[in-house]
């Protein structure tokens, strides 16, 4: 598949109008292995991937940068704008005054000039120190998010990224933020697949007209927060059957069909091929009572704040 059957989706309060790719190959492995990071980005880009996800905790910032500088060397890509490639800030930089240098950071691991989206990573502030993760109640301060968005505002004025947004943010921080938002957040990139479905925040969003961009689509399996129920569950394998597809592709399908981008992790060349083939068919009236029917379970909840009781605000 080349990267012009990928389709895109329009984001709002980018500085160039930018459009993002629906699918982007998401970067984030525990341990982050650079050497597998750099094939895997080589390797999507020849399959037609254009959108690539990373962050400064991900660790894989410097292995992405390499596999694009490679990329052009290699023509594989005319210039970097073909490219979309999304970062974000750390609980540890989440202060007005450490935005800028974070990005700056950011960049050069990239060996970039500008990111198409900077996101602020999660709604939390943490304090300077060596602290275990998940994060102890003692190690958070308060999260400033007026002082960090406009400084935020002030890395997209500058240039230095084309789009800023949030991530696992919920309705009620949406709210607040776009109370004194000069510029809007383009996207809130959070959990989201047919076993979290989050229906309040998904129609939240397009009202205000921000994108989602879904995370851990497939459940996240593998990974030490991950689950098996997405890929495991008995209604998705059905209609996964009756389509003569795979569970992912449902999965990748479903989150498609309701507007979304998603951020889908996976080394493997056959199923990096295999998420990019679900544009080309559609979901039924009756695959759609199957999933509504799947139970609801939040995997988020074990991450880097979990204790937290109202960092969800009630929503999830």
């Amino acid at each position: 598949m080349s990267s012009s059957k990928v389709p895109n989706v329009v984001l709002q309060s980018s500085s160039n109008h930018g459009n993002m790719p629906v699918i982007g190959l998401g970067t984030a492995s525990v341990p982050p292995i650079s050497d597998a990071t750099k094939e895997a980005v080589l390797e999507a880009l020849k399959l037609g991937y254009r959108h690539f996800d990373t962050a400064s905790i991900y660790g894989t910032e410097e292995a992405l940068g390499e596999a694009i500088s490679e990329a052009l060397q290699l023509g594989l890509i005319g210039s970097r704008d073909e490219l979309f490639i999304t970062s974000k800030l750390w609980c540890t930089d989440n202060y007005p005054h450490l935005v800028l240098p974070a990005l700056q950071k950011s960049l050069q691991s990239l060996k970039l000039e500008y990111l198409d989206l900077y996101l602020i990573h999660w709604p939390i502030t943490v304090k300077p120190g060596n602290w275990e993760f998940p994060y102890p109640e003692e190690a958070l301060t308060s999260f400033d998010l007026k002082g960090v968005w406009t400084a935020m505002e002030e890395c997209q004025k500058l240039g230095l990224t084309k789009s800023i947004g949030v991530s696992n943010f919920t309705c009620k921080k949406l709210e607040n933020l776009l109370s004194f938002a000069s510029i809007p957040p383009s996207v809130n990139q959070v959990e989201m697949n047919p076993t979290w479905q989050q229906k309040k925040l998904r129609g939240y969003c397009q009202a205000k007209g921000i994108i989602i961009t879904a995370y851990s689509p497939l459940g996240a399996k593998g990974s030490p927060w991950g689950s098996n129920n997405v890929m495991d569950n008995q209604w998705l394998k059905e209609i996964a059957e009756a389509h003569g597809k795979s569970v992912a592709q449902v999965c990748l399908r479903w989150l498609y069909e309701q507007g979304l981008a998603v951020a889908v992790k996976s080394y493997n060349k056959d199923r990096m091929k295999q998420n990019l083939e679900i544009f080309d068919w559609s979901l039924t009236k009756d695959d759609y009572e199957k999933i509504d029917q799947i139970k609801q379970h939040h995997l988020s909840k074990n991450g880097p704040a979990k204790f937290i009781s109202d960092l969800w605000d009630g929503e999830n």
